[in-house]
């Protein structure tokens, strides 16, 4: 046998781990309630027409080929302008455009970290985070970020954890998997902890930030000055375009810390020629257009969230938290404690068993501090909720009644 890395065999990705026998039971001609992916695209929301025009347009204009590796330059150039335009004050040359935020952070971590470095991660945190840190052999540290307070992140924990090892602070604003959404003042402390430790920077994950349901969030780059920061954003959730994998890192450093970690980004996004070329177009009239289906997705979406707050929290031996942001829950399985289940997999895997209901189990973003959860997504309709929860209501009631 020819042997794999045994890092690639280790890798795990809980969100679609779990459709393997989901697919099995629709194969079968059961009905599936899916809770469990965040893609807008898979209920009823669309791309904007004059966004999927503009990927006709681009074929049409004769944008089949390679486009230049940072990017197209119109499309930097409204990067440019609409990071500036929330105060990270950026440069064209500052920008990487790439195959969805994942590229970005792949490319952010292999140029940045060797074996033996630490990367403190949110716990719980989305898996790329951690596999991609391994994958270099370093190390993942996850924070913790505090349940009783919605979930934001615990700033004491980052100042304990953060040492001479760690090359970067990552955050996720508004965070997948809980939802939380990140102060001005959260912010700026941990900015202040990292800026304490000169050769550490911060990793800020933005995919989600005009998702908010009340108040906005805030640009890292904006909020800490004088510490580097590199941001991450893209066309896949606010532009409901997730198969288009179209993203960008953007780079604002201070006093050419990051000079290396740029370059080493820079030669790879080379090596790798370039993202999409049609679609980049498509991002350029994404961002220089008309935003009113923001507008119409965050009024379904808060229906959603409200009736999925309320749901959740009446059901015996659930809670969860109110989200601030982007299109996730991540409830707390409080019937844990009483027995009826050995782990938030077995918990996950009953209730698609029994009740046909789609989640992921929350240990899948981080053993630590995701146990004992699951996570949703709030994008189908209120009925398709109304029935989940149902289902999880009944599985609930039979297991919680049999071990009290």
């Amino acid at each position: 046998m020819i042997k794999a890395n045994p890092l690639s065999l280790e890798i795990e990705y809980a969100i679609r781990d779990v459709t393997l026998p989901a697919n099995e039971m629709e194969r079968n001609g059961l009905k599936v309630l899916k809770l469990n992916i965040g893609d807008p695209n898979k209920y009823d929301f669309d791309t904007p027409s004059f966004i999927k025009d503009a990927v006709r347009e681009a074929m049409d204009m004769g944008l089949n080929g390679y486009s230049p590796s940072p990017g197209l330059p119109e499309l930097v150039k409204a990067i440019v302008k609409d990071e500036r335009s929330r105060g990270n004050m950026i440069g064209p040359r500052d920008v990487i455009v790439t195959h969805g935020v994942t590229e970005a952070l792949q490319l952010i971590f292999y140029a940045a970290l060797s074996p033996g470095d630490e990367v403190l991660v949110p716990g719980p945190s989305y898996p790329p985070y951690v596999t991609y840190v391994k994958m270099m052999g370093a190390v993942p540290v996850p924070y913790r970020c505090s349940e009783e307070n919605d979930w934001a992140p615990d700033v004491d924990d980052i100042a304990r954890k953060i040492s001479a090892r760690t090359k970067a602070v990552c955050i996720i604003n508004p965070n997948n998997p809980t939802g939380a959404l990140y102060d001005r003042a959260t912010i700026k402390a941990i900015g202040s902890v990292v800026k304490e430790h000169p050769n550490c920077f911060i990793i800020s994950d933005e995919i989600y930030n005009l998702m908010t349901f009340e108040g906005t969030t805030p640009s890292t780059a904006e909020v800490v000055k004088d510490v580097p920061v590199i941001t991450m954003n893209g066309i896949s959730k606010i532009y409901l375009a997730p198969g288009w994998r179209v993203g960008y890192l953007s780079i604002r450093d201070v006093d050419d810390r990051l000079k290396d970690i740029r370059e080493g980004i820079e030669r790879q996004s080379r090596a790798r020629l370039c993202a999409n070329s049609i679609c980049q177009y498509a991002y350029i009239k994404a961002l220089e257009g008309d935003r009113g289906h923001i507008r119409e997705t965050m009024g379904k979406l808060i229906k959603r969230r409200d009736l999925a707050f309320r749901r959740l929290n009446e059901i015996e031996g659930t809670s969860v938290r109110r989200p601030g942001g982007a299109f996730y829950m991540f409830p707390k399985i409080d019937a844990m404690r009483r027995g009826p289940w050995a782990t938030d997999k077995e918990f996950v895997l009953e209730l698609l068993k029994e009740e046909r209901v789609l989640t992921v189990f929350g240990s899948g973003f981080g053993k630590e501090y995701g146990s004992d959860h699951f996570r949703i997504v709030i994008l189908p309709t209120e009925d398709v909720l109304n029935e989940a929860f149902d289902g999880l209501d009944r599985l609930m009631r039979r297991k919680v009644r049999a071990y009290q």
